[in-house]
């Protein structure tokens, strides 16, 4: 679905404020994505309002039914053993050396490899809660996202703003910013030079700045 494809960046924004948080990016991204198709099959454009303003909210609905539901990636009892070790020898290691240990420091000490220990840390990660039961007091529990609600905002009127340049302008940005193209492969793209490119980048992201204000 093209609606879907034209708008996987707003995933992707969405995403990266649940990195590090004890699910793996690649299952916030399959959570992220289910969201948009949702949004996209029941967007209705003669609302008035845009895609992304809509699907914002559906997105993280199922991010935050993703940390509800744990994720879905089971953990061995052996992978938890590893991290309990590591948390204790990541201990010492701060204590000796006042830092905590890199992933290939404790590779070292160990003799396990650095993806084993990335997954053992994120295993005995204290799980994030997002409701409090009854016995708390009742309520919901925000997600500690940095302001995740003006931040979007912020990237969904960007995005608005970027729809309206004219058409070079727009796929300027988009090759450079979405698909992270170098100015050099982005000349080549649009039949220009690097210089032009990078001056006429210059200028639009001027303007941009000014009318976000």
């Amino acid at each position: 679905m093209k609606l879907v494809e034209d708008n996987l960046a707003l995933v992707h924004a969405c995403c990266r404020r649940f990195k590090n948080r004890g699910i793996e990016y690649e299952e916030l991204f399959s959570a992220g994505c289910l969201g948009l198709v949702k949004a996209a099959r029941n967007y209705n454009p003669e609302l008035g309002h845009k895609l992304s303003t809509y699907a914002v909210p559906v997105i993280l609905g199922e991010l935050k039914r993703l940390f509800r539901d744990g994720g879905t990636v089971k953990v061995s009892r052996s992978l938890k053993e590893l991290g309990r070790r590591l948390t204790t020898l990541s201990e010492s290691f701060c204590s000796e050396h006042g830092r905590s240990p890199t992933v290939s420091e404790l590779s070292a000490l160990t003799g396990e490899p650095e993806d084993k220990i990335s997954d053992a840390l994120n295993s005995v990660r204290i799980p994030l809660s997002l409701t409090f039961g009854d016995e708390d007091g009742g309520g919901e529990l925000e997600l500690p996202t940095e302001d995740i609600a003006e931040s979007l905002t912020e990237k969904i009127a960007l995005r608005e703003l970027i729809e309206r340049l004219p058409s070079d302008d727009r796929r300027l940005i988009e090759l450079r910013y979405y698909k992270y193209l170098t100015q050099t492969e982005t000349a080549r793209r649009m039949n220009m030079t690097q210089v032009q490119v990078s001056r006429r980048e210059k200028k639009i992201l001027a303007e941009l700045r000014m009318k976000l204000g």
